[in-house]
């Protein structure tokens, strides 16, 4: 094992180890019996069924870590990346032709291998704690409909930035960054309207209570919206959100009807507010620009190690090839990607109090986000007692508890100290 293939294993075992820890802790910390903040949200029953569910899931995800794992170091190891690219080039393909076959055979070989997770975890897990409404029918559509939309948009992308590695030189990576970057803010603007209803259906809010007083809410806090949509995300599970999408004139906010159905009024203009208040802190614009910093400094990376020999070696290849290279350097880059995931989730759960904030002190009754939050994190069978590692590694949203005491303070602050 070379330098590259040594850095590479440390890295996604120590990826691995870190969920495993985060994984056992966290199952450690379910609690018998609520904290006191928490009294009253479940019935005895439904606790203990919570409390299963979060159980069920993890040893699961475990599961499906451990046979990742075990599926990639079988692959490497036995120099199956090697054997694959051997009888690609066989077929005598052009070099773009050639990546593209081979890096979707590697993407939808995982795909198929790992479908009976997402199988069972829909059809027997998640329909024995009664939140899977999806059909058969329903979840291969899905499928098929992301393969199609994977084939058309994803294989686009991909042959783009192939083809520049391949003839642009030695700036290609800025080419790939402005290419990746014009994309992603491509998809934004027709995400919501061409791609999303292609799976779920958007329905306007019918005119009543909850729409006045959410467009008064709206005019209120200056944030201008022609509609407010509904999702049938009760076609696929009984678990509930809400999300704020694209820019201009296609921005939308979007509320699943699972989520009006076990929310009151009030409750559901504090989940409105506390979404209208990541847009006003900008923290939509804040995200996009951490994703295009990114993106630059992944293309940088890329193209200092592409041509590295070293990198082949680690995986046995004869051949060194761009479309190789984009896969190896993916796991070349586990290390940094673990650090800069537990950064943006940190950010992510800053940005979460204070979009809390920001609908606590917008909305008549702060304490209607309270109950709001209380019914979202409940009806979900959330965690209600993670472990703090693995908040630290995992959650982008701070814990139910953390965000009630958050509230509560803001609550019992002075209307003079409240900062609108």
């Amino acid at each position: 094992m070379n330098i590259f293939a040594i850095i590479i294993f440390v890295a996604i075992i120590l990826e691995f180890a870190l969920s495993l820890i985060g994984n056992l802790l966290n199952l450690k910390a379910l609690k018998a019996e609520l904290p006191p903040a928490l009294k009253g949200l479940y019935k005895a029953e439904d606790y203990r069924k919570s409390q299963e569910y979060i159980k069920v899931t993890t040893r699961l995800g475990l599961v499906r870590s451990s046979f990742v794992l075990l599926l990639l170091l079988a692959f490497w190891f036995s120099g199956g990346f090697n054997w694959l690219d051997q009888v690609v080039r066989e077929w005598n393909f052009t070099p773009l032709v050639s990546g593209l076959l081979y890096i979707g055979i590697v993407i939808s070989a995982y795909g198929l291998l790992t479908l009976p997770f997402s199988i069972y975890g829909t059809f027997v897990v998640e329909e024995r704690f009664g939140f899977n409404r999806t059909t058969p029918r329903t979840f291969f559509l899905d499928l098929v409909k992301g393969l199609g939309l994977s084939l058309m948009l994803g294989g686009l992308l991909l042959a783009s930035i192939l083809a520049l590695f391949q003839y642009a030189g030695t700036y290609a990576w800025i080419y790939c960054w402005a290419a990746v970057v014009m994309f992603s803010l491509a998809m934004q603007y027709v995400a919501p309207t061409w791609i999303m209803p292609l799976f779920n259906k958007f329905t306007s809010m019918r005119s009543g209570e909850l729409k006045e007083a959410i467009l008064r809410y709206t005019h209120s806090v200056d944030f201008p919206i022609k509609n407010v949509f509904v999702i049938d995300g009760s076609r696929r599970s009984s678990k509930s959100n809400a999300y704020f999408t694209g820019f201009g004139r296609n921005k939308r906010i979007a509320l699943y009807d699972t989520l009006i159905a076990q929310h009151s009024v009030p409750e559901m203009v504090a989940v409105l507010a506390h979404e209208v208040g990541h847009y006003k802190k900008r923290h939509i614009t804040q995200g996009t620009v951490i994703n295009i910093l990114h993106t630059g400094v992944v293309f940088y990376l890329l193209s200092l190690f592409m041509h590295s020999s070293g990198l082949y070696e680690a995986f046995y290849m004869d051949q060194a090839s761009v479309y190789a290279g984009l896969i190896f350097f993916s796991l070349l880059y586990v290390p940094i990607d673990i650090v800069l995931s537990i950064a943006i989730n940190m950010i992510s759960r800053r940005n979460e109090y204070v979009a809390d904030r920001f609908a606590a002190e917008t909305i008549d009754n702060p304490r209607s986000l309270i109950d709001a939050l209380k019914k979202l994190y409940t009806t979900n069978l959330s965690n209600m007692t993670p472990h703090p590692l693995y908040v630290f590694l995992n959650y982008s949203h701070p814990p139910l508890l953390q965000r009630v005491h958050s509230i509560q303070d803001i609550v019992e602050l002075p209307p003079k100290n409240r900062s609108r």
